[in-house]
């Protein structure tokens, strides 16, 4: 077995109530900046994973969002990344 870090990107699906992400947008055009259109908050998680290589990792972590991680109905999820340790 290798050891792998997966990164996981998770946002709330667009469409959808985003009410920190929309906080973020007032407060940064409160303080002077007007090019920004808007901003989305989400989660970003790093799991240590044990598997035999970077697809069997990324399957692992992909289960993981699908089960537990991100809420499918409101959330969507995306692999940012699988590196060896």
């Amino acid at each position: 077995m290798n050891h792998f870090r997966v990164a996981v990107r998770i946002l709330p699906r667009r469409g959808l109530l985003d009410p920190q992400g929309t906080a973020i947008t007032h407060a940064l055009q409160s303080l002077g900046y007007d090019g920004l259109a808007g901003a989305r908050m989400g989660k970003h998680i790093e799991l240590d994973l044990a598997a035999t290589d970077e697809a069997a990792a990324e399957e692992v972590a992909r289960e993981m969002c699908e089960r537990l991680l991100a809420n499918p109905v409101t959330e969507d999820y995306a692999i940012a990344g699988v590196h060896g340790l």
